[in-house]
C-alpha cells in the first residue's frame, strides 16, 4: 500500500492523506474530532459531519453520509443537510432514526452495499467507562463503527468505543480510526491493545481531545507491521 500526503482541499483547508487502491486513489480528509471526509472513484462519503468543525455549504457533497450514533457531537442535522444532494444516502442506528427521515438503520453486525460500497456496522460501546449512575457512555447496542470497502482496501471508522471483542477479531483492516478521549472512549492502552489484535496497515488515532498521542506512538513503536499515523484530529 503507498501512502502519499497530499494537499490541503481548496474548499475548506483540511488536510488529506491519499491511499492507493485498486478503484483508484482514496482521499481521507481529516475534518477534525470524530468527523471525516472519504472520496474515491468520484464517490464522497462523511462520517458524522459536525458544523462547529466545517462550513459544510463549501465542502464537497455526500453520496454517504454515515453517523455512528446519536450525542450531537457526531448528529448534527444541520451539517448533513448541508452537506446533503438529491441521492444522499443516510445511514444511522435505530437511536438516530428520528434524526434522519428517509434513512436507512443499520445494527450492530449488519452489512450492505450503499452508494455502490459495501458498508459493515461494527459494534460501538463502552466496558469499563462509565457514568456515575453505572451506565456505560455508550452502551452496547446503541452505536456503530463502520468499515467501507474502497476496492480492496477496508477502512475502519471506530465511532465512539472502547477495545472491545469484536474490535480485536476484526480482520483484513487496511486504514482504522480509533478514538482516544477520555472518559469517554480509550486509553492510548487501550487502543494499543486492539491494534496489536487486528493489525491495521495503518492507524489513525481520532477523536483525540488533548490525549498524549506520542503515548500511542511509543506503545506500538516494536509493531512494525502497524504504521501510526497523527494528525490534525482533536
Amino acid at each position: 500500500m503507498v501512502v502519499i500526503m497530499a494537499n490541503a482541499w481548496a474548499e475548506g483547508g483540511f488536510k488529506a492523506d491519499t491511499i492507493q487502491t485498486s478503484v483508484g486513489e482514496l482521499s481521507l480528509t481529516f475534518i477534525g474530532h470524530g468527523t471525516l471526509m472519504l472520496s474515491c472513484g468520484g464517490t464522497v462519503v462523511h462520517v458524522d459531519p459536525w458544523s462547529r468543525l466545517a462550513d459544510y455549504s463549501a465542502l464537497p457533497k455526500a453520496d454517504l453520509v454515515l453517523v455512528t450514533h446519536e450525542h450531537r457531537d457526531h448528529l448534527d442535522t444541520e451539517a448533513i443537510a448541508d452537506v446533503s444532494k438529491d441521492g444522499t444516502v443516510l445511514v444511522g442506528t435505530e437511536t438516530t432514526a428520528e434524526s434522519l427521515p428517509g434513512g436507512i438503520v443499520m445494527s450492530n453486525g449488519d452489512k450492505q452495499v450503499l452508494a455502490g460500497l459495501t458498508v459493515e456496522a461494527v459494534p460501538a460501546y463502552n466496558i469499563l467507562h462509565k457514568r456515575d449512575n453505572g451506565e456505560p457512555f455508550h452502551p452496547k447496542g446503541r452505536g456503530n463503527g463502520y468499515i467501507v470497502t474502497f476496492g480492496d482496501t477496508r477502512v475502519y471508522i471506530a465511532g465512539d468505543t472502547e477495545d472491545t471483542p469484536e474490535m480485536k477479531a476484526l480482520k483484513d483492516i487496511d486504514v482504522a480510526f480509533l478514538p482516544m478521549n477520555l472518559p469517554y472512549t480509550m486509553t492510548p492502552e487501550m487502543v494499543a491493545n486492539a491494534a496489536k489484535a487486528f493489525k491495521p496497515r495503518i492507524l489513525y488515532p481520532y477523536h483525540f481531545g488533548e490525549t498524549d498521542t506520542a503515548k500511542l506512538v511509543d506503545l506500538l513503536k516494536n509493531e512494525k507491521e502497524i504504521e501510526v499515523r497523527v494528525r490534525d484530529l482533536k
